[in-house]
Formats: structure tokens, C-alpha cells, sequence
């Protein structure tokens, strides 16, 4: 949880690259070809190259074809892969591709006039899509991909420049992708219908459509459509979309909603909660029984479960050594008295050194069965999300709604992304939330070990102040998440985080700012969201470490609400 550390050049790039980011261009004109040549790579490496020898063409993961870029960066090399194309002056092009990995990003240099970039730190393919426009006396281009410092290896696929004709060949247009096959019905809910489909090759997105009229686009192979009435059947048909058209829609599936439900999950956490992490190891904190939680939270997380040698599926060990004796028996005494004091205890997921990866249906099945476990065994309430090294959007969600559909309707889900998962409804983080919004509870943004990020204005903000917590907050609370199911979590001091620390007033300002838009800083969000949820903090142990000061004033300020 605490201790991810953002370096200033990151950040600045990370603020620089958000900043270029632009919606996805329309399809290109009949005219217009694709100037890059062996985009896809199944040529291997022809054509391009590589810094520092980083990139190699591997057979899987692909987005399309038989081969896509690997490239590793390592020291302080970045691994770009680039390509000169040529092109036409004083003309406008598209520039695109498919990538995954920790902050991959796309960019185009050499054009004349302004030279962009895009970037993304989806885990999944993810398409990046930018348009940049030629000089008077520009004749190529520059096409680039890279990584970043200190990152793993990231993957890129069918790169495109669509455009006028450079004279410098490309590989063909594409042409109109097939018809997709499989669509079934993978979860229902109350008020929602989710649904799956295999992948067409060539496609670069998906419609949805519910009755006959299009509702959604997606670019993965799995959506959920919202918004429906209960106990009603719903038709839904699919079709593929590239730059060369839409396919035919595919065969129409019925799903049914569920007979009755709430909007989100939970079932009996207050409407204005603190959750608080708990830790199940010593590193210098207060060592602490669940008994000793300070009352003011709501939520306490137990932080962390552990990956086992089985793909997807967790443990939990209690450190009783490390908790100077803590016994299995107390610890479930202890939670069963914590929640007939009406608090939900949770099992965390993650953490800064958490490795575990839910990435295909086995990996969800076994996570939702294992997390369902160790509710049975320890009576976990529910589960967090605390997923620190990336996250698949599809697969954590169907794992979220199988555990849903074991535990039923008083499962408790809370989320802790950092500050870059949640800058845009694109990122993986943003997706599985709103994805299983009906039955997810809060999610509470790590406000801290963070870098400057854009608020909901497009201004830049760094973190400390009432700004950074507000504008960022206001992303999520203008991107589709319900008041209740936003929290802002903050260190409980300056040994909880290594940057980040802000004083309890300015917590409550924030609060305050955003809820009742009184005590703002220079932000002032366009409307005010009084059903927020609240707060959370890392550690309890470091609260109480510092004389449970945090809990003390944040906690009576978010009940207050």
C-alpha cells in the first residue's frame, strides 16, 4: 500500500503525456492509407529500431496476427522502438497502435509543426490514438513507442498511420473485421446485464447493442450494460468497428435481470464511513490487536492476503509471532466483536508488494473461490482491492461478481488505486469500478506517493493541498461513481507514506469543500456531492502510533456529514 515512490522526471512526463492525450479519431478518409510499414511485426523487427537492443517480436501476447513488439527497458534506457515513415507535407494523419504494460507510451516526432504523444498504464491491450499534422516542407516522420525507467517489458501492436500517401509504401488497409461469435450472458444483476464475446481478429473496438439501438463501445471483449429494470428480459447483439467499418451485428442473446437489489454494495456500512488498514506484520508501528482499532473506523482492512503457487487464488497467515502472540482464535474473536459493534472487517488484497494476477477466467474463478474461503474461515466481510502492480478490468470484475453471487448482497468491496489509476475512465482501475458498480462500496484513491496529476478542470495539481484532493476526487465523481462509493485516503502520518501527509484540516476541508463547498482552495468542484462516503488512512498502526490524532479528527468530521 504505502510505498510506491514517483520520480519528478515521471511525474513530469506522466503530467506532459496526459496533457497531449486526445479522443480517438474518426475513421480514416477513402483515400487515406496506412503509411507504416510491418505494423504488426510479422516481419519481426524489419523496419524498426530499437534503443539500446531492447525490443524483440514474440508470438504472445499479440493484438492481431501471429507477432507483436516486446521491449524491455533497462538502466536508464527507455526502450523506444521507432520507424521513419514517409509522409506528405502540409497533411493530416492518425496515428495509432495497440499496447499493454506499466506506461507504454505513443508518440510522433520530426512533423513540422506540433509533435504529440499519448500514453497509457493499462495492463491490457489498450489502443492509443493521436492525429498530428505535417509541415510545409516535411517529407517523414518519426513513429515511436516506449517504456519507462524502472518498468517492465510492454508490448505493441498494429501500428497504423492513416493518411494521405507518403510514397514510401505501407502495409494494406484494413479491411472490414467478421462478425463476432460467442455472445453470451456472463452476470446479471438487479439493474445490469454483463456480457462476453471472442475476439474477431483485425477489430480494434466493439458495439453493443441493446433492442436494436447501439448503447456502448468498448474496445475489450466484454461489457456490462446498466441502467436496466429489474426482473425484465433485454435482447443484446455485438458487432466489430476498425478504420475500414462495422461488421454485421452477431446473433442476439437474451438476458434477464435480477428480481431485486441496491445501488452498490455493502450492506449495512454507514453512509459517511472511515475505512482504516490494519497490518498483519510489525515494521515500526504500533503492533495492534483487531480489539485496539480505534472506534472511529468503520471499515478495517487487514492488510495483506497472499498469493499462492495456484494462479489467481489467495492466503491469509496470521503473523502471530510478529504480533507478539496474537492467536488465530483471538483474531476471529476480536473481528466478531468488532462487527457486533456494527464494523466490517475485510481481507486486503495487495499491497506494495502484492503479485497477485487475476488474467483469464481460471485465474478469476479461483480468486472469487479463495477470497470466499477465507471469509468463511476468518468471517471476513468482504474483500479490497489493493492491486498495485496493474489489474485486468475484464477478469477482475468477473471475479468481483462471482464472489458477489457466493457471498451475496452484504459483501463489502472497497478499491485503494493510486492517483494514475484513476486519472481516466480508459485506465484498468477506473473500468473494473465502474464495470461492478452495483455492488462495489467505496473506492478510496491513495492521495499520496504520487506525482502532480490533473484535475477535472485539466489543470495541473500537485499533491499536499485541498486542490489535489478535490480536483482528483472530482474525476471520479464526474467519470460515473456514485458520491457513495468515493473516499479520499490519505497517510495517518508522515511515517505512513513516503510523501503525501497532510494534516487532518486539511482532510476535512477537503471534505467539507467537496460536500458542502465551503473551506475550498483555489478548485471549487461545479456542484457539491454531500452522500460522499469519506476517508481512509494507512494504518491504523500509524494512527495510533501518533496518538490515534488522524482517526480523532477525521473520524467525528466524516460522521458528521
Amino acid at each position: 500500500m504505502p510505498g510506491r515512490r514517483w520520480a519528478g522526471a515521471l511525474a513530469a512526463a506522466v503530467t506532459a503525456s496526459v496533457l497531449s492525450l486526445t479522443g480517438l479519431a474518426g475513421q480514416a478518409q477513402a483515400a487515406d492509407i496506412n503509411n507504416v510499414k510491418n505494423g504488426g511485426f510479422e516481419a519481426g523487427l524489419s523496419n524498426w529500431t530499437c534503443s539500446a537492443g531492447s525490443g524483440t517480436t514474440v508470438s504472445s501476447p499479440v493484438h492481431g496476427g501471429s507477432a507483436a513488439l516486446k521491449a524491455t527497458p533497462a538502466g536508464q534506457d527507455y526502450a523506444q522502438c521507432s520507424q521513419s515513415v514517409a509522409v506528405k507535407p502540409n497533411s493530416t494523419y492518425t496515428l495509432s497502435a495497440w499496447v499493454q504494460g506499466s506506461y507504454t507510451y505513443l508518440g510522433v516526432t520530426g512533423t513540422g509543426t506540433t509533435d504529440v504523444s499519448t500514453w497509457t498504464p493499462n495492463t491490457t491491450w489498450t489502443q492509443l490514438t493521436t492525429t498530428f499534422t505535417t509541415g510545409a516542407s516535411t517529407t517523414s516522420v518519426a513513429v515511436w513507442s516506449h517504456g519507462w525507467y524502472g518498468q517492465p517489458a510492454y508490448f505493441a501492436d498494429d501500428f497504423s498511420v492513416f493518411g494521405p500517401d507518403g510514397g514510401g509504401g505501407g502495409d494494406p488497409a484494413p479491411t472490414v473485421p467478421a462478425t463476432p461469435a460467442g455472445l453470451a450472458v456472463s452476470g446479471t444483476t438487479s439493474s445490469s446485464v454483463s456480457l462476453a464475446w471472442n475476439t474477431v481478429s483485425g477489430a480494434t473496438g466493439y458495439n453493443i447493442y441493446q433492442g436494436g439501438s447501439k448503447v456502448q463501445a468498448v474496445t475489450g471483449t466484454s461489457a456490462t450494460v446498466s441502467g436496466l429494470a429489474a426482473s425484465t428480459a433485454y435482447s443484446f447483439q455485438v458487432s466489430a468497428t476498425n478504420a475500414a467499418g462495422e461488421s454485421a451485428k452477431s446473433s442476439a442473446v437474451t438476458g434477464t435481470t435480477a428480481a431485486s437489489g441496491g445501488g452498490g454494495g455493502g450492506g449495512t456500512v454507514p453512509a459517511h464511513a472511515v475505512t482504516g488498514y490494519w497490518q498483519n506484520f510489525n515494521n515500526g508501528a504500533t503492533v495492534q490487536k483487531i480489539s485496539a482499532v480505534q472506534s472511529q473506523y468503520d471499515i478495517i482492512a487487514v492488510a495483506f492476503a497472499d498469493a499462492t503457487s495456484t494462479p489467481g487464488a489467495v492466503s491469509f497467515t496470521l503473523d502471530s509471532a510478529g504480533l507478539g502472540g496474537y492467536t488465530v482464535d483471538q483474531f476471529k474473536a476480536d473481528i466478531k466483536a468488532k462487527q457486533a459493534a456494527g464494523k466490517k472487517v475485510i481481507i486486503s488484497i495487495g499491497g506494495q508488494n502484492g503479485t497477485i494476477s487475476v488474467s483469464d477466467s481460471t485465474s478469476a474463478t479461483n480468486f472469487a473461490n479463495s477470497v470466499y474461503s477465507l471469509m468463511q474461515t476468518y468471517g471476513f466481510d468482504g474483500v479490497d482491492i489493493d492491486l498495485e502492480n496493474g489489474l485486468n478490468a475484464t477478469y477482475m470484475s468477473q471475479a468481483l461478481r462471482s464472489l458477489s453471487a457466493k457471498a451475496g448482497s452484504s459483501l463489502v468491496i472497497t478499491m485503494a488505486p493510486q492517483t494514475i489509476d484513476m486519472q481516466s475512465t480508459s485506465n484498468s482501475y477506473f473500468q473494473t469500478a465502474l464495470n461492478i458498480k452495483d455492488i462495489l462500496t467505496v473506492v478510496n484513491m491513495q492521495y499520496y506517493n504520487s506525482g502532480s496529476m490533473l484535475g477535472c478542470d485539466g489543470k495541473v495539481y500537485s499533491q499536499g493541498s485541498v486542490d489535489f484532493l478535490t480536483a482528483l476526487a472530482c474525476i471520479q465523481l464526474e467519470g460515473g461513481l456514485a458520491p457513495s462509493q468515493v473516499g479520499l485516503g490519505l497517510p495517518a502520518s508522515t511515517s505512513g507514506a513516503g510523501s503525501g501527509y497532510v494534516s487532518p484540516t486539511i482532510v476535512n476541508n477537503a471534505l467539507d469543500c467537496l460536500t458542502k463547498a465551503t473551506n475550498c482552495g483555489s478548485f471549487k468542484p461545479s456542484r457539491t456531492y454531500p452522500g460522499l462516503r469519506g476517508a481512509m488512512t494507512w494504518s491504523t498502526n500509524w494512527d495510533a502510533s501518533a496518538g490515534n490524532a488522524w482517526s480523532n479528527a477525521v473520524g467525528p468530521h466524516v460522521h458528521a456529514l
